[in-house]
């Protein structure tokens, strides 16, 4: 009952979002068993399953997070609604498109459909992301939780942030070159432009990241779901506070979360690197592996440390 009472009060039209977004998981689960027609090798359920799930975690991430401000609450409501209103329409063409069997992002063609498409992409993705911005200002301004919980909330939210700016920030690294596909019924459809840095294009399973250059949609992952992450990890080290007592100081978990974040954020840079530079995530070079070792080295030192010392006042 108190769970149900605290859920309530998280901000509604977020949590209307994340209902809509679930009704797509399923509906696109269901695609994906009894519809058999392909993109590009992939069922055209595949997107929208994806889309719904990453929104929907993010929408419940949202709903929950607003719903602790002290200060602007109005004004994080408001933009917590422009959030919802715009990744529902966003999201919703995207099921479309899935459902129409053509494609979605990157798509050039000038039928009356795909116009619409572009055109909830072009003024709809703007607000999605100026509202994370817009949060991420909230937050900083303020406590939201104890101390841990308030690290993992400041960082997540600024790795959130720094997701979406990524696709932004690698587009002139990606390829430009116009093309054609066949969409689900076998017809042409005019491209232009991917997520891919260099190779043929050829995509991992499941996520169909590039297998064999950079992708912009690796780093955009790992930057989104940090906040994810964090919390987990939060509520993990509050878990292992009842069991182990070095845990049970408030300011050593805040720091295990501050090298959590820092570490977060040191993969978030690789991989963005290893993206910049056409380089497949399941191919590093020795660059990538030396930076990857150096940061778990970091980040391993650095928990020692705080053990040790937490351990030295408890025996005292």
């Amino acid at each position: 009952m108190n769970l149900l009472r605290n859920v309530r009060a998280w901000h509604r039209p977020l949590l209307v979002n994340a209902a809509f977004m679930a009704v797509v998981m399923v509906v696109s689960a269901v695609g994906l068993i009894v519809d058999d027609r392909t993109l590009l090798g992939e069922s055209v359920w595949l997107k929208p399953l994806k889309f719904g799930f990453a929104f929907t975690l993010y929408g419940l991430t949202l709903a929950w997070l607003l719903a602790k401000l002290r200060k602007g609450r109005r004004f994080g409501w408001w933009t917590g609604l422009a959030h919802a209103v715009f990744s529902v329409a966003d999201i919703a063409v995207i099921t479309a498109a899935a459902a129409l069997g053509t494609f979605s992002h990157f798509n050039v063609s000038t039928g009356s459909f795909n116009t619409l498409v572009q055109a909830v992409f072009s003024y709809g993705v703007p607000p999605i992301l100026l509202s994370n911005v817009l949060v991420a200002i909230l937050v900083l301004r303020q406590r939201t939780g104890d101390r841990a919980l308030n690290v993992a909330i400041r960082a997540g939210v600024l790795l959130a942030t720094a997701g979406m700016l990524v696709i932004a920030f690698l587009g002139p690294f990606m390829d430009p070159a116009p093309r054609t596909a066949l969409n689900a019924a076998g017809e042409n459809v005019e491209l232009l432009g991917g997520h891919g840095i260099g190779g043929d294009g050829h995509g991992m399973a499941v996520t169909n990241w590039n297998a064999d250059g950079g992708d912009v949609r690796i780093p955009h992952f790992v930057g989104l779901h940090g906040i994810h992450v964090l919390l987990l990890l939060t509520l993990a080290l509050g878990a292992l506070a009842a069991r182990r007592a070095w845990l049970r100081d408030e300011k050593v978990r805040a720091r295990l979360m501050t090298t959590a974040a820092f570490a977060h954020t040191g993969l978030f840079g690789v991989v963005a690197w290893q993206a910049a530079r056409g380089q497949s995530l399941i191919h590093p070079d020795t660059a990538t592996w030396t930076a990857l070792a150096a940061i778990a080295t970091l980040t391993a030192v650095a928990t020692l440390v705080i053990r040790a010392v937490s351990l030295r006042r408890l025996a005292r």
